[in-house]
């Protein structure tokens, strides 16, 4: 299976990479690094991603950025970051990448949300108000998605290695690696329109 990496040099893109790459061909997309380049929050970017790409049976996106910040301190550019980028880039990469799919090996997009849709907490307006609606679109998604394409999310908690990187205990999130269990099961089964929550895999 040939798949479409977004993110891949990220702390979760690169658990993903190895998590798949032993089986299956992957193509690294990055906004600066990877076989190819794109930028979530272009629209033309990503179409010419699928111009340049077009013989793949599955796209997965580990990437997508959004604000973190006290609502009152959240400006108008901080929530177009975070629709532009973690929203409607993933929301772009299944409808740009559609037509372009391979139909015939089990063709999936696996989006990725996060814990702070279900479990907010302070700050998190912005990135809760994304990963949600990320996760509204890949249920109504997968109901239209071309016949045998499936369409799912998953959703990781804190990542031990962003929290250590953070100077914070990593004990209180999940290894990359188990996150990224949770992105090869949404590629390899045959699952559709679900949110994929990444603890399950611990």
């Amino acid at each position: 299976m040939t798949i479409l990496l977004i993110g891949a040099s990220g702390t979760i893109g690169s658990a993903i990479d190895d998590a798949l790459s032993g089986d299956h061909d992957l193509i690294r997309v990055g906004r600066s690094s990877g076989d190819v380049h794109a930028d979530l929050s272009d629209p033309a970017s990503l179409q010419a991603l699928y111009d340049e790409v077009d013989a793949f049976d599955a796209v997965v996106c580990a990437a997508g950025n959004a604000a973190f910040n006290a609502l009152g301190d959240l400006s108008d550019d901080d929530f177009q970051l975070s629709l532009s980028s973690k929203l409607m880039g993933q929301v772009n990469l299944v409808r740009y990448g559609l037509p372009h799919v391979r139909t015939v090996s089990n063709p999936s997009f696996t989006l990725v949300s996060g814990i702070l849709s279900q479990h907010p907490m302070p700050g998190s307006a912005a990135i809760s108000m994304v990963n949600a609606g990320v996760e509204g679109f890949v249920r109504a998604a997968a109901l239209e998605a071309s016949e045998g394409v499936r369409v799912n999310v998953v959703s990781p908690p804190w990542v031990s290695e962003t929290l250590e990187a953070m100077g914070r205990d990593p004990s209180d999130g999940l290894p990359a690696a188990t996150v990224a269990r949770a992105f090869a099961d949404s590629v390899e089964g045959n699952m559709t329109g679900q949110i994929l929550d990444a603890r399950d895999y611990a």
